[in-house]
């Protein structure tokens, strides 16, 4: 399994940056999806104690689009790049690794932010822009250290469904679905998903840009690379790394 990740890892390395950069912005639109089930499922449901339960499960629909259809999402690229560069550390494989994550992160959110303003000002209905809001809502609440924090347990989460799905063996969207209903039902924060949320909030007025950027991007980032690059991908390379030729 290290081997077949670390070997994607370098193929994502060698990729030019067209290539990752409409990857990126596509899985940005992507894994929009996850609000858009998330939020039709919230319109539609009664308002109960058990809604959020059956709601979450929109929260997994833009992950498998995105992970079945190998469409770059950056938190995917906090443990496949870093394997090959922790097996093998040079300034050359760094800075490859800075450039993917950079080109991939920012294209995600590109395309999150247009995806929101598509939703929100086109195809959303009014009873689903209050459904959006109300599912986003919690994010404009939480503070920067709070962000931070919830985004580690999300980062360790993507990072173990790219460390399970070589070996699921066609049970590849089971293993999504388990992780990212976790993320959801804890209300874990991913960074790209979040991006989307946050659009929501800005459009509506109920949170600032400085707020969108500095209380929740930068946070969640941080979280997001400590679950992923840090905590999973040192793990994972801790393991065998005694093992490795």
């Amino acid at each position: 399994m290290y081997q077949k990740i670390r070997a994607e890892g370098e193929e994502e390395l060698a990729r030019p940056n067209a290539s990752l950069w409409w990857s990126g912005v596509g899985a940005g639109f992507a894994v929009a999806a996850s609000v858009v089930a998330e939020t039709a499922l919230h319109d539609k449901l009664p308002d109960s104690g058990w809604r959020p339960f059956i709601e979450s499960f929109g929260y997994s629909v833009g992950f498998v689009i995105v992970i079945i259809g190998r469409i770059q999402l950056f938190t995917e690229n906090t443990i496949t790049p870093i394997l090959p560069l922790m097996a093998a550390p040079s300034s050359k494989l760094f800075f490859k690794t800075v450039r993917l994550w950079l080109i991939v992160f920012s294209a995600n959110v590109v395309g999150a932010v247009l995806s929101a303003l598509l939703a929100y000002y086109g195809y959303f209905t009014v009873s689903q822009m209050h459904s959006a809001i109300a599912v986003a809502e919690p994010l404009a609440h939480t503070g920067w250290l709070q962000m931070m924090l919830k985004g580690i347990p999300a980062g360790f989460l993507i990072a173990s469904i790219v460390w399970m799905t070589p070996n699921s063996r066609g049970f590849e969207i089971w293993v999504i679905v388990m992780a990212t209903y976790i993320i959801a039902v804890g209300g874990y924060t991913h960074v790209v998903v979040g991006s989307v949320e946050v659009s929501m909030l800005f459009f509506a007025g109920q949170m600032s840009l400085f707020n969108s950027i500095f209380v929740f991007l930068i946070p969640a980032f941080i979280g997001n690379v400590l679950g992923g690059s840090v905590l999973f991908s040192l793990l994972a390379y801790g393991q065998v790394r005694r093992e490795i030729h």
